[in-house]
Formats: C-alpha cells, structure tokens, sequence
C-alpha cells in the first residue's frame, strides 16, 4: 500500500501560474489531442508561447480555422474554471500534470491521442511505477469478482500496481484486491476529479485517493457524461504495459479498451471461462484474436517480466509463486454435510447447468434440490445466472 505524498505532487504538478494558459489550450476548439503534442513541440512545450506567437507562426502548423481559435481570447466559462481548478490544485494530494512536463507519465505520452493534462488525486508517483490494468463486466458474475480481487491482490504482491475505472463489477473487485498489496491501484475516471461516480464507491474513491491515485483528463466539476468513459479507456490501457481482461460479454466496453492496448503495443490477457458463459465470450474472442490465454498470476507476471514496455520502469519484474488467498468463513453462512456438498458440486462442475439438467443428474425432488441449491448460495459456494441457471464459485482464482 502507496502513502500519498502531496509534496511529491507539488513537485510534478505545473503552478498555479501556468494553469491558465495550459487550460486555454487545452479547451481550443478545433485544435484536437492529436495536434496538440505536434504544436507543443514546435513551441519548445510552451503554451504561452503558442498564445503569444503571430498568425504567420501558428499557420505554418495549423488551418485557418485553427489559428484562429488560438488567437480567440478565452471565454468567461473558461476563465471561471480556470479559477476553480487553483481552488482544487490548492488542496493537499491534488496536482495538475501536463503533457511533456515532469511527471507525466511516459507510456501514456506517447499513445496517439494523450490527454493535455491529467488532474491527479493522491499519489502522482505511482503513475511511473511499473502496470497492468484489469477490466471487465460492470454486471460481473461472483466468479468474476473474485478472480479479479485474486489476481490483482497477487499482481500488487508482486510490486504491480493496477489500473481500472472504478466501475461496479471487476473495476470494483481489482481495485479492492490491489489495494492488499505494495503495487497499490490507480483509478482512471469519467468525472471530474473532485466527483465520485458511482456514488455507490465513495468509500472506495475515498481510499483510493488516499492510499492509490485518482486520475482524469476532465477538469473540475465535469459531470458523468456517457460519452466520456469509453473515451477514457485509452488512458487506462495507455498507463500500463498491459491490460487483463476477467469477464466481458461479446459486446462489451472492455473490449475496446483491450483492442486499444494492443493498437497501443501493449500486451492483452484474458482469463478464460465456460464456453455456455455469456460473459466469458467476450474473453474468448480476445484470445481468438491473440490475447494471452491465463489462468493464474504467474502467466501475467511472466510475460510482464519479459515486456519492452515494463523494462524501462522501476522494479523489473521477476515472476514469481504467488500464494493463493484462502477462502475466508463467512458470517452467518449455512453448512452442508459434506456428502451432499461433495455429491452436488461433483454434479455442477465448473459449468452453468440449469437445476433441470441438475436434477437428472442427482435425482431427488424439485424442492430438494433448490433447498441445497439455495443454501450452497448462501454460503457463496453457488451463484445463480440470469436465466436461470447456476454456477458453482471457486475462491482464490
């Protein structure tokens, strides 16, 4: 688990001063992500430069239109946030990275289209220490949570620290799980750094801020706007070396954000699962299309040992046994006799069955069956799917 070090942040995050001119160009219209770095560079990473320069120097690098939006003084709006964000910056633990300035992180700058600036709560540090993200289901089965809190409490184990959303679901459980360990989490949101979305992860944004790091590309007080999380998927795949996907339907946000790691050269993983799953297809098709097929953390930690991206971070990787988390009683579960656990698991597999299919198996009655079904549910050895069909869980991963 990371300390968040504000005087660390202080030194990385541009000054007061500078938010001004860096926000104004980072709100330019028409002067997009992918013109920015290209314009930056040719004004020495200066944008009061930029501002300061004639209409002849920005046209050599710019459309007319484009010019013009640069020479257009900002609007009150701008101003107004301009002067919120400082009132931010102010607050220990908060920092403003910009790009090509110490501090941002070096795999993100060179995605194609990096964010301008990063607004950072917590520890600015941990963007250069060495990554994978984890990403998956919103709606995550019990299995899925699981083995995301698994391999990423073994992956921060192993000095990894983990990148995902802070959605419900394998965001949740990733986070969770890596806050267990030194590599700590950093986490990639749709809002505005100073909004909590879900509500229902206050608690969870709050630790992270503290013991992890919050990061966003949108400004103070940007609401959860639809379209602003898939487009924030390339900063989560863009801060680490690779990205595991747990659970994911054939449809699904995740993956675009692997599909985005490997445009961007990263390394993709997926944890395979049943084939009658709906949310394990999804990971079917990544390894289909050349996702690494995993089945534990020693799988990541290997090929992340051996990655171009990783080697130049802090702390090469070594691959490692890594020990399994053992399952933990829980409170106010309900035991079987472990005959008749032994003998319905033995039945269910590791597959989706329908109790029908169940019943044929095993015999018995209708309402026999759903009494132990129900109470392997309660003591979350069992977890019921839509449709109707059950699920045995395995703890650990």
């Amino acid at each position: 688990m990371q300390d968040t070090d504000s005087t660390t942040n202080v030194s990385v995050s541009i000054s007061p001063a500078q938010l001004a001119s860096w926000m104004r160009l980072e709100r330019t219209r028409s002067v997009g992500p992918r013109t920015l770095p290209a314009l930056l560079a040719a004004f020495c990473g200066d944008p009061d430069a930029i501002f300061a320069a004639s209409q002849d120097a920005l046209a050599e690098h710019l459309t007319a239109g484009q010019v013009r939006a640069i020479l257009h003084p900002p609007s009150a709006d701008t101003l107004r946030l301009v002067e919120s964000t400082r009132r931010w910056l102010e607050q220990p633990g908060h920092a403003v990275l910009a790009l090509g300035r110490p501090g941002y992180p070096d795999l993100l700058a060179n995605i194609p289209d990096p964010p301008l600036l990063l607004y950072i709560k917590g520890c600015a540090g941990l963007l250069a220490a060495p990554a994978l993200a984890i990403v998956g289901s919103r709606n995550a089965s019990t299995q899925g949570k699981a083995n995301a809190q698994a391999f990423a409490a073994a992956l921060s184990g192993a000095g990894l620290t983990i990148v995902s959303g802070l959605a419900l679901g394998v965001d949740t459980a990733a986070h969770e799980g890596a806050l267990e360990g030194p590599g700590s989490t950093v986490a990639v949101i749709g809002t505005g750094p100073d909004l909590v979305y879900p509500a229902r992860n206050r608690a969870l944004f709050e630790r992270i801020a503290q013991d992890g790091c919050i990061v966003s590309e949108y400004p103070v007080g940007t609401p959860p706007l639809p379209s602003n999380f898939p487009k924030r998927n390339r900063i989560i795949s863009g801060l680490a070396a690779g990205v595991l996907v747990v659970e994911a339907a054939a449809q699904s946000g995740s993956l675009i954000t692997a599909r985005q790691a490997a445009e961007q050269g990263r390394e993709v993983f997926a944890i395979p699962g049943s084939i009658h799953a709906a949310l394990s297809k999804g990971c079917h098709l990544l390894i289909r299309e050349g996702a690494k097929l995993v089945d534990g953390a020693g799988d990541v930690l290997e090929a992340m040992a051996c990655s171009p991206l990783a080697a130049h971070r802090a702390s090469p990787l070594q691959p490692q046994p890594q020990p399994q988390p053992q399952p933990q009683p829980e409170p106010d579960t309900i035991a079987l006799p472990p005959a008749e656990q032994d003998d319905l698991l033995a039945a269910l597999g590791h597959d989706p069955l329908h109790p029908d299919t169940l019943l044929a198996l095993i015999g018995g009655t209708p309402a026999e069956l759903s009494t132990r079904l129900l109470m392997l549910e309660l003591a979350g050895t069992v977890e019921r799917l839509p449709g109707g069909k059950v699920q045995r869980v395995v703890r650990g991963g």
